[in-house]
């Protein structure tokens, strides 16, 4: 089929399309003029109308709705009780309390570590200095005098 004909083609389906759309009569070759009868509410047999009864829906019991029907309520029980699992309160506790307060504080303490190192470097630079008599505070300047004269009173002695 060749691009024209298969446009054709499409251009005939539209406008029965439409015709049927608005109520007009289709004339397509290969169907009949008359109208086609779907016995759907009308018994033909007995020229009457066919009464709806429950024993028509009884016949109908496999369907997908009632094959899935208690397929919902299983998959909702089972949810609910994941659910109740997930939310145990041994679950949800962390296995230290106070993780989140370790936590905030870890940054002010490493900045306490760093100043206390650098004051525990300071004040034994200070007493190695003050052994040595090289010192700059009066702590120092004290605690070598002391030696100075015990080392003077320690000659005195020995003369």
């Amino acid at each position: 089929m060749s691009l024209a004909e298969a446009s054709e083609a499409r251009k005939a389906r539209l406008i029965a399309l439409r015709k049927r759309k608005a109520g007009e009569a289709v004339d397509e070759p290969g169907e009949n003029d008359e109208p086609v009868i779907k016995h759907r509410s009308f018994d033909p047999s007995t020229r009457t109308l066919k009464k709806h009864t429950q024993n028509e829906d009884m016949q109908m019991e496999d369907t997908v709705e009632h094959q899935v029907e208690g397929l919902a309520e299983k998959i909702i029980a089972e949810d609910a009780e994941r659910r109740a699992q997930d939310l145990d309160l041994f679950n949800i506790a962390p296995k230290r309390p106070n993780w989140d307060l370790k936590r905030e504080l870890d940054k002010k303490l490493a900045k306490l570590e760093r100043k206390t190192q650098e004051s525990i470097h300071t004040l034994i630079r200070q007493r190695l200095a003050a052994q040595k008599g090289q010192s700059d505070d009066i702590v120092g300047a004290m605690n070598a005098e002391q030696r100075a004269g015990e080392n003077d009173a320690s000659s005195d002695e020995e003369d």
